[in-house]
């Protein structure tokens, strides 16, 4: 009897859990004008090959987010979905695939495949894909091609050993002017030789990331992408969406934009339509995941 009523106690939490955390976002598709659910993303995967997520890194409903999607997409397309992530770089693609093989342990996969510091975030996301045998990119550089680039610009990649171009994207790597450079200035405020060098920085991530799916897709063909980064990366179908259709301008590519807004309660969708093809606003009154 006790243990009957321990089963009854943790279905009605995780129940109220749900309720709870459903009550925490609002979803809006620009295209339809209106609120939609989940499922509508899934369903509208029918139409597009990559589906770029775009969060905010300590939003922990977002995260919450990404493993529903993950999940529905795998239940609407099973086995023909792989995830990839910012969040892992590409010359760790070894230990992540011998930690979903189940041959390494997770304390030598967090270790050795240099996982961030909040990697409890994407830990769900990564053990699902575990379970259901599903693959898992890493797509990111590596932070030390990054640090080369910023200090001495997007020529240097060119003086790396032959080996090393495994890793990187085809080069010359593109430098994305306009709209996305005067995001970038605003963000930095402003001008100089120094922030010029981090925006080229900025694109070599764009382009690794955007190389990295170009590459699995075409390898392996009827594979649906999703594809996890902070939101900068593809808000406004700039940076890594942008240099992706350079690589595969036949692939149909769609993006969400995730975040915290003050505006949750009474939203003005309006102000946000440039931003993706969803919308979603989680609750700022959540605690941040750090």
């Amino acid at each position: 009897m006790k243990y009957f009523l321990l089963i009854i106690s943790f279905a009605l939490t995780s129940n109220l859990f749900a309720q709870d955390i459903n009550s925490r976002f609002k979803i809006y598709d620009v295209k339809k004008q209106k609120e939609i659910t989940l499922n509508d993303i899934a369903l509208d995967m029918n139409n597009a090959d990559v589906l770029f997520f775009g969060e905010e890194h300590n939003d922990s409903i977002g995260h919450y987010l990404e493993l529903e999607i993950f999940k529905k997409l795998n239940e609407k397309f099973p086995q023909k979905i792989v995830l990839s992530l910012e969040m892992f770089h590409t010359d760790v693609q070894p230990e992540i695939d011998e930690y979903l093989a189940n041959v390494i342990s997770e304390k030598n996969f967090i270790k050795e495949g240099r996982a961030w510091s909040n990697y409890k975030d994407y830990k769900p996301l990564i053990e699902y894909a575990k379970d259901n045998k599903l693959q898992v990119i890493a797509a990111n550089a590596a932070a030390r091609y990054s640090n080369a680039v910023t200090v001495g610009g997007l020529g240097v990649l060119k003086n790396f050993p032959k080996a090393s171009l495994n890793f990187l994207p085809p080069l010359p790597i593109d430098t994305a002017t306009g709209r996305y450079n005067e995001k970038f200035t605003d963000l930095l405020g402003g001008h100089s030789m120094g922030s010029m060098k981090v925006y080229q920085t900025q694109n070599f991530w764009d382009a690794t990331m955007a190389w990295s799916i170009a590459k699995f897709v075409k390898a392996n063909r009827g594979i649906k992408v999703f594809q996890l980064n902070g939101r900068f990366h593809s808000d406004e179908k700039l940076g890594t969406l942008a240099q992706l259709q350079k690589y595969a301008p036949k692939l149909r590519i769609m993006n969400i934009s995730s975040f915290s807004d003050e505006s949750f309660e009474t939203p003005d969708w309006q102000k946000f339509k440039n931003l993706g093809d969803y919308i979603i606003i989680t609750d700022p009154k959540v605690k941040r995941s750090f």
